[in-house]
């Protein structure tokens, strides 16, 4: 068999609410270096948000969602990935949706407790355009998505992986790693199989090496390549690469909006619970400047109710 993975991240640089890492498993037909899925899939997905009603839009949730133009264009390419994953069986809520997903500590996100109540429904936009086309197009190629996963890393888990790791940076190699490497045991590949991972760069990081094992075990991992654009690692028929703008590959940007959606719906949760116990709150994003001026309206109350501080304040 023949797989092709992206993994992406969103939540990376705020203070308040999860990092989402985000995952997509595509078995392909033949060699997946060689696979092109915007060309297999023209004229029904397109990286383009302007290319229309009748287009589903994959690409890099930075491009597909901004606050003013709301959740509808990410909501509908999710949507539509996950009917595609899981055929008539598309989970109803948020909370059914971060449940079938979440791979990882078994509910990392159960103790807060702005995850407890009543569930969000979801979709909120309606069933997605040609989801029943991008289906045909895959079977008519030999074309399976076959797992669609997110680490829904909530700050105190961030915060304790940290601690050990001793920088953000570090952290979000392991859990990236891990996430793929779990998305691989899962799909059952085979030290035999050709296998391609499609990640964006860390930061600033060049080198990957320390991180590797994680995805390939004991097998000798060749650096095939290593600088500002592109890193490039390999063992046997299976391939690691960490590149500059890896959300240009439909299997990333498709990874990037998982995370970035279930993102979303997470910190919808967290500004209602906190609205609801901090009278004329106004909501955050989470990030640093804006979350500092959260952090100092809701101390008081999250004091009196006993929220520990960790569970809220991404230290790094």
């Amino acid at each position: 068999m023949s797989f092709l993975i992206g993994v992406d991240e969103a939540g990376y640089g705020p203070n308040l609410g999860p990092l989402l890492l985000g995952a997509t498993v595509w078995e392909v037909p033949g060699p997946p270096g060689e696979v092109d899925l915007y060309r297999q899939f023209a004229g029904v997905v397109s990286p383009e948000t302007g290319a229309g009603e009748s287009a589903l839009v994959i690409a890099d949730s930075k491009q597909v969602y901004s606050p003013g133009s709301g959740l509808g264009l990410l909501e509908r390419g999710v949507g539509a990935a996950l009917e595609l994953c899981h055929p008539g069986a598309v989970p109803g809520d948020d909370v059914a949706l971060v449940t079938r997903l979440a791979v990882g500590e078994a509910d990392p996100w159960a103790r807060e407790p702005w995850w407890q109540g009543g569930a969000s429904p979801i979709p909120r936009h309606g069933r997605p355009a040609n989801a029943g086309a991008w289906a045909e197009r895959c079977r008519a190629a030999g074309i399976h998505l076959r797992a669609l996963r997110i680490d829904l890393v909530s700050p105190e888990r961030f915060n304790a992986w940290n601690d050990k790791t001793g920088s953000k940076g570090r952290t979000l190699s392991e859990l990236s790693l891990g996430l793929v490497a779990r998305c691989l045991a899962e799909c059952q590949a085979r030290e035999t199989d050709a296998v391609l991972i499609l990640a964006d760069k860390h930061g600033g990081r060049n080198r990957y090496g320390e991180f590797l094992a994680t995805v390939f075990g004991e097998r000798v991992a060749w650096a095939l390549e290593e600088g500002p654009q592109r890193s490039r690692y390999a063992a046997g028929g299976w391939e690691l690469r960490f590149e500059v703008g890896s959300e240009r590959y439909l299997p990333t940007a498709l990874a990037s909006m998982l995370a970035k959606y279930v993102r979303e719906l997470a910190m919808e949760r967290f500004n209602a619970y906190w609205q609801r116990e901090v009278a004329g709150l106004r909501p955050t994003a989470g990030y640093p400047t804006d979350a500092r001026r959260f952090r100092q309206e809701i101390e008081s109350r999250r004091a009196a109710l006993g929220i520990p501080e960790r569970m809220i304040w991404r230290e790094k």
